[in-house]
This record gives structure tokens, C-alpha cells and sequence, in this order.
């Protein structure tokens, strides 16, 4: 099983804050799980969509679209934040 965590405007447009599954077959970096998340869900798709820009951290150490994923980990996905 693995976590996705979605965060700030995503989750808003996703509606949703958590998911859980199994990692799907074929899928072993952040890129394949969004495609596949994509793929998957049509709310999703749209929220992916309008957040075209985003950050990733897998396990709650900052990553990018190619980094690899497996089993037991936590994904977070959520837009570009700036402080001031």
C-alpha cells in the first residue's frame, strides 16, 4: 500500500486529501503514479491538470517526478509555495 497526499489548491480540486492503494503494476517513480492516477480518476485528471505545476516529496524528503517509489511509501503532491 501506498499514501498520496494531496495538499492546498490540488486538494481542493481533487476533493479529496488522502488516497490509499496498492501500487499499481508498472508503476515505480512519482511521473507513473501521476499518469496512472490520471488515467484512473477523471476528477483527478482535472485537478492534475490545473496544477500543472507541482512539487513532490516521498516520505517527507522533497523529490521530482523521477524519483522512485515503492511500497509502504507516503507521496505528497502539492503546487509551488512562496514565502515573503
Amino acid at each position: 500500500m501506498i499514501q498520496v497526499r494531496l495538499f492546498a489548491a490540488l486538494r481542493e480540486r481533487a476533493g479529496q486529501e488522502l488516497l490509499e492503494l496498492a501500487l499499481p503494476d508498472g508503476v515505480s517513480t512519482v511521473a507513473q503514479l501521476v499518469v496512472w492516477l490520471e488515467n484512473s480518476d477523471e476528477t483527478l485528471a482535472r485537478a492534475f491538470a490545473a496544477t500543472p505545476c507541482r512539487m513532490v516529496a516521498v516520505n517527507e524528503v522533497l523529490a521530482s517526478d523521477e524519483s522512485d517509489i515503492e511500497d509502504g511509501d507516503v507521496i505528497a503532491l502539492f503546487p509551488p509555495v512562496t514565502g515573503g
